[in-house]
């Protein structure tokens, strides 16, 4: 498969702050066929680079000290300038929850909260492009936000990362659009306003790709991980919702294999 192209306002990455990295590599090998490599270099903190096939996959970051949020995973938006994204996120209702830093020569990066809540980050490439593999087995293949406040965000990201929007459900049940930018489907919205549980914000979630969804479960509770959401059957293949060992939440989806 060609190496993915790198869209303006799409993801190009996620990664894992995890309160115990060793732990948890052998989880994402088992499952998934995931190497680890990780940067010795001080300045990248112990940071790792998952790959598949030698193709960078995900990041793994220990928790750094002071930060309370830990054991989750980030979605991060592809910007062509992360000081500039976050600025419009700013004036556009949301928040920055960290301003833009460079990460040595490997990129700039800045985190910021939706008005709903969601927090997503914003990846500016220098010699990490991102993704080296996407829509396979083992590989990304979906990314959502889950809002509080659906009406707010579909304008947010409109305004600051350039979304355009075909809605696939708008009921009461089930509000979801699909983003786009140009003719590109990049990403969804869901109106979960009326199922997440009390307390829990709006988020970013993702999906990856298994040949098939039931083995892909046993293999979680196997290798130590919980299953969070049972599979189902949708239109979109057969999904279901995990943790691994610490509880850091993800999704698998079930894909066709060409």
């Amino acid at each position: 498969m060609p190496e993915p192209k790198t869209i303006v306002g799409a993801p190009c990455w996620v990664d894992l702050t995890s309160s115990d990295p060793q732990r948890v590599i052998p989880f994402y090998s088992g499952l998934f066929g995931w190497a680890a490599d990780t940067n010795e270099d001080p300045q990248y903190g112990g940071y790792s680079i998952f790959s598949k096939d030698g193709k960078p996959i995900a990041g793994l970051g220990p928790q750094q000290e002071g930060n309370p949020y830990g054991n989750i995973w980030t979605v991060y938006l592809a910007s062509e300038d992360a000081a500039a994204t976050a600025d419009k996120a700013a004036a556009a209702g949301g928040q920055v929850m960290m301003p833009a830093m460079v990460v040595g020569d490997q990129g700039t990066m800045a985190i910021i909260g939706d008005p709903a809540g969601a927090v997503v980050g914003v990846w500016q490439a220098d010699q990490h492009r991102g993704f080296g593999l996407v829509d396979e087995a083992g590989a990304p293949v979906w990314f959502e936000t889950l809002s509080r406040d659906y009406a707010a965000a579909l304008p947010f990201y409109e305004s600051v990362f350039g979304w355009s929007y075909d809605p696939i459900g708008d009921s009461d049940e089930f509000r979801y659009s699909q983003a786009k930018i140009g003719d590109e489907m990049v990403a969804g919205a869901m109106d979960a306003s009326g199922f997440l549980p009390e307390g829990v914000p709006s988020f970013w979630q993702f999906y990856v790709g298994v040949q098939d969804t039931d083995l892909a479960l046993e293999k979680v509770v196997e290798l130590g991980g919980s299953v969070v959401r049972p599979a189902e059957d949708t239109p979109f293949g057969r999904l279901a919702a995990v943790a691994d060992p610490l509880g850091a939440n993800f999704q698998i989806a079930s894909i066709q294999q060409q």
